[in-house]
Parts: C-alpha cells; sequence; structure tokens
C-alpha cells in the first residue's frame, strides 16, 4: 500500500511539472506575440521615413471613408499600415477629412498627415482634359495640344526645344533627366518624356509650362517604380525610355511585346543591327505604310539599318507596357519578327525562316 501511495505522489508530482512547463511555454509564446504586436503597432505608429521628406502628391476623391482614405495613404507609402491609421482615428476621434490634392511626405507622423487632411484644398473640377495616347511623337502631341488650346504648333515646338527651359527642367526633375538629352544627334530633347496618358486640369486655359510638366511628372512618377529592374539592368532612364520606344513603335494590339523586346536584345547581343523601320520613317521625318529598300539606306543617326545599337534617344512616347517589356524581355531564340496585315507578329530564329514568312505576306499586303 505505501508503494502504491509513493508512486501515485511521484506521479502527480510529474503531472504538476508537465502541467507548469505547458503553462510556461504558452505564457512565453503569449509574451512574444503581445511583445511582437506591440513592437509592430508602434512602428506603424511612427513616421515611415523620417528623413524621406520628398513630396508625394495624393489624391483623395470625394465621399471617400476613413477605410478608403488610409488604403490610398498606405498604396501611396505616406503610411505604414491602413488598419493601424483607421484604428488610430477611430480612437482618437478625428473626423471631418475633407477631399482634395495634398503633397504629403513619408515624414510626416500620423498627426500631421490628419491635421493635413482635414485642411487640403477641395477638388476644383476640371476644366480641360488632353488625352496623349501611346506611341504619338512630339510633333503628334503638339497637334494635339493645339487642337485642345489656344497654343499653336509652331509655339509648343519651340517651347520644349527651349535649351535654357530644358536646362531647367534638367534641375526639376534630376531622376529622370539628364544632359544625355542635349546629344547633338538627338532631333528633339524630350522626344519619348511626355508620358502617354489623360491629363486633367482644373484651369481652362493652364500654362504650356503645366501642361508639359504635368506628363513630366507622370514620367517620373511611372519610372520610379522600376528603378530596381533599371539598376539591375544598368539603365538610365533615357536608355530605357529609348528602348521602349522602339518596342512601342513595332507593337500592334496583338503583339507580344515581351518577345519583339527580345528580339532586340537578342541582336544586340550577337552585335547584330537592329533594323527596326520606325527608326528609319523617323529619320525620313514622315509616315508611310510601307519602308523601301531605298528608304533604309537614308542617312541619320536614327537608323538602325546602318547604325549598330540603340537610336541617340527615344523615337515616341512609350506606354507602361512597352516599359516593363524593355525591363524584362522573354526568353527566346527569336532574331526575327514579321507583323501580318491582321495584325498578328511572326517570330522566326533564322533569316531563311524569316525571308519565307516575308515572301508569304509581302504578296497580301
Amino acid at each position: 500500500m505505501e508503494n502504491q501511495f509513493t508512486e501515485r505522489q511521484k506521479d502527480a508530482q510529474l503531472v504538476r511539472k508537465i502541467v507548469l512547463l505547458v503553462s510556461l511555454v504558452m505564457l512565453l509564446f503569449l509574451m512574444i506575440a503581445v511583445g511582437g504586436s506591440y513592437l509592430y503597432i508602434k512602428s506603424a505608429l511612427k513616421p515611415v521615413d523620417p528623413k524621406d521628406k520628398k513630396v508625394i502628391e495624393v489624391s483623395i476623391p470625394i465621399g471617400s471613408s476613413v477605410s478608403e482614405i488610409a488604403a490610398i495613404l498606405e498604396k501611396k507609402g505616406i503610411i505604414k499600415d491602413a488598419t493601424i491609421f483607421r484604428y488610430y482615428v477611430k480612437f482618437k476621434n478625428h473626423a471631418d477629412f475633407q477631399a482634395g490634392e495634398y503633397k504629403l511626405n513619408r515624414a510626416m507622423t500620423l498627426e500631421e498627415i490628419i491635421a493635413a487632411l482635414k485642411t487640403g484644398k477641395v477638388v476644383k473640377e476640371t476644366k480641360l482634359t488632353i488625352t496623349i495616347p501611346e506611341g504619338k511623337q512630339l510633333a503628334q502631341i503638339a497637334t494635339i495640344i493645339a487642337q485642345k488650346t489656344d497654343y499653336k504648333e509652331e509655339e509648343f515646338m519651340t517651347k520644349i526645344n527651349d535649351k535654357s527651359y530644358i536646362k531647367q527642367l534638367i534641375q526639376k526633375y534630376p531622376s529622370i533627366l539628364s544632359e544625355e538629352i542635349f546629344n547633338k544627334n538627338i532631333r528633339y530633347p524630350l522626344e519619348g518624356y511626355l508620358f502617354p496618358a489623360t491629363y486633367s486640369f482644373t484651369e481652362e486655359k493652364p500654362s504650356m509650362e503645366a501642361i508639359i510638366e504635368a506628363m513630366l511628372d507622370k514620367t517620373e512618377e511611372v519610372l520610379a517604380k522600376y528603378e530596381v529592374e533599371m539598376g539591375e539592368m544598368e539603365f538610365t532612364p533615357h536608355k530605357l525610355l529609348t528602348m521602349a520606344s522602339l518596342i512601342e513603335e513595332e507593337a500592334t494590339e496583338k503583339t507580344d511585346r515581351e518577345k519583339i523586346s527580345s528580339v532586340f536584345y537578342n541582336r544586340l547581343r550577337v552585335g547584330m543591327p537592329l533594323q527596326t523601320d520606325p527608326t528609319v520613317l523617323y529619320a525620313l521625318g514622315k509616315h508611310k505604310d510601307r519602308v523601301y529598300y531605298k528608304d533604309l539606306k537614308v542617312n541619320s543617326p536614327y537608323n538602325t539599318y546602318i547604325h549598330p545599337g540603340l537610336p541617340p534617344g527615344p523615337i515616341a512616347n512609350a506606354g507602361e507596357m512597352s516599359i516593363q517589356a524593355a525591363l524584362k524581355p522573354a526568353e527566346t531564340d527569336y532574331m526575327y519578327f514579321l507583323a501580318t496585315p491582321t495584325g498578328e507578329v511572326i517570330f522566326t530564329k533564322t533569316l531563311e525562316e524569316h525571308n519565307r514568312e516575308k515572301a508569304k505576306y509581302i504578296g497580301k499586303q
């Protein structure tokens, strides 16, 4: 009997030790979870980057809820966590946020952001809208501007080729503009830099500078998203926009831009001229439905049939899909491509294959 009692005591002690150990482990995990949550919340309540005071434009639409505002701020990188911001606003009982266009930065505290959102300018009615399609050249953009405003095409072209004004722009947009655009072989310094998009203005007659700089703002915003990829490929904005413009001009609605991009890179890798017709048309300074063999001899630094490598600069304004394709070409062995009358693009690996397809489809044009 005494032995049984001793055994039961030992079992009870063991059970108590196990229960205590499990409780301690659970308590430890709980403390870690609580501590981690506390540190995360504490971090989320601080500025995203106290040293980054670069202005970020944020648009808050009319009727936006706190949740929608929080999502916009998180997407723009102004706050770290939309949920934390939402609960902070509720806990502090903040309200009366206004719709408007705001200039914020990542160094702002939550209270500074909230204060700004209560005092910003109300969104004004759009008085002028200008749409610049993808693939347009500066001369064509000048025509669009002239059709939508009182400015003449000649005025616009004079402005965007004014060297003193362009120098000011280089200082204002150092992340995208550099002395590269003053290369003696470049026809127009800002060719390819006016991003294709729809621009809204609250003035009926915005200044020419306001129109031009709205487009450069958009280019800067888009390229900022690809800084890492540009660094990996050792691309300057100028080189990227030049390659992207070639892809844009060769692309059709049905085209796989990444494959076109791969052809260009494959040719560059083996030292083969890019031989892309849009550069010939740009060199000629006119649009033609078909490029003839005599056109390929035009003496211009833009002619990629007689000059290896990329042309001196962009030949048109590329859209974001073409920019992405320039940064992430497909992995192929293709060296040639041919657009058919229906918009399809046929990719081939050898000149023999290319000529066979060319003979087949050129006869149908």
